[in-house]
């Protein structure tokens, strides 16, 4: 009993265990009994199973909010909210990676599945660097405001475009170094095939294992401006991890809903700039303008899906008259 009271990262280690709880039974319920066969899924399904993944994410910042109290609820609401706005830049790249290694739609959800276990132990580990980096030198937290700003500015004066995947170092390191099959295998990373020089079986890649290791180094690349941003908002690493981890677990499930249309989301980009520049700002003005006070974590939460919402509502009605692509992006 003295091991789930006791504090880890500031906060009782069962809060922790909690969350973890949560976490795998969301896993098993969806792998093991929604998508216990390969399947492809529809728009209609994918934006059913966002909402019940956002009805969780919702009742346990509602939990989080009895327990740790308002400030920390409306700071888990203002992270959550973040990392999910953030993440449809996300999946346009995720999308492109599918595409470019022509992952069978059927596939595509258990890649993710796989790739949101490995995006938990490096968020992980990426916040409990930051947070140890913060509790020895609290100044950096102004280096990632100032990053944040400067991020923010950039994403209002460039352009988007497509990341060249076939010239991705990694890809380019694990087909020279690895063997790669050319076929598919169905839901396989690694298979067993004979080579046609020594006629021995060896075991080789699938195109499904390149395409899971390229959607991790991209969250790798999203991370960089995400974990900062939540730090932003707030340093209680519970916060942190769990308002960033919620978000992604829901991605897998509106990724074939936000695949179909993620063309409608023009404008979104200059709202998740003013949102990274509003966070970073928020620092410097708590600091030296309001004298070290705390800035009102309702009026972040408020600012930020104002700034969010009117770039969703921006994009839908400017591009109204385009409509979803396809139902299953393939």
């Amino acid at each position: 009993m003295e091991f789930l009271v006791a504090e880890w990262l500031g906060t009782p280690a069962w809060f922790w265990l909690a969350f973890i709880a949560v976490v795998l039974a969301l896993t098993v319920f969806d792998l093991g009994v929604l998508h216990k066969e390969d399947k492809e899924m529809g728009i209609a399904e994918s934006l059913k199973l966002s909402a019940f993944y956002i009805a969780v994410a919702l009742a346990f910042g509602a939990w989080v909010w009895v327990e740790k109290g308002a400030s920390a609820g409306t700071e888990y609401l203002t992270g959550y909210s973040l990392e999910k706005a953030l993440s449809i830049d996300n999946v346009f790249v995720i999308s492109m990676i599918f595409g470019f290694f022509a992952i069978p739609a059927k596939y595509q959800y258990r890649a993710l599945l796989w790739g949101i276990v490995a995006v938990i132990v490096l968020r992980g580990l990426m916040i409990a660097g930051g947070a140890a980096i913060l509790a020895e030198a609290g100044w950096v937290l102004y280096i990632f405001a100032a990053f944040l700003i400067f991020t923010g500015v950039r994403m209002f004066f460039t352009s988007d475009h497509d990341p060249d995947i076939g010239k991705n170092p990694v890809v380019r390191w694990i087909s020279n170094h690895m063997r790669v099959t050319k076929q598919h295998h169905g839901q396989h990373f690694f298979v067993q095939e004979r080579d046609e020089k020594t006629g021995k079986m060896v075991r080789a890649a699938t195109p499904l294992f390149l395409a899971l290791v390229v959607i991790n180094i991209a969250d790798l690349v999203f991370a960089v401006d995400s974990v900062p941003a939540i730090f932003a908002i707030t340093t209680d690493t519970f916060i942190v991890y769990t308002s960033n981890i919620m978000a992604i677990l829901g991605l897998r499930a509106l990724y074939f809903a936000l695949a179909a249309m993620v063309h409608r989301f023009e404008y979104l980009k200059y709202a998740l700039a003013a949102v990274l520049v509003f966070i970073g700002a928020k620092i410097l003005i708590a600091d030296f303008v309001l004298g070290g006070a705390k800035f009102p974590p309702l009026a972040s939460l408020g600012v930020t899906l104002a700034l969010i919402g009117g770039g969703v509502g921006w994009s839908l009605w400017k591009t109204r008259g385009e409509g979803a692509l396809v139902d299953t992006p393939q």
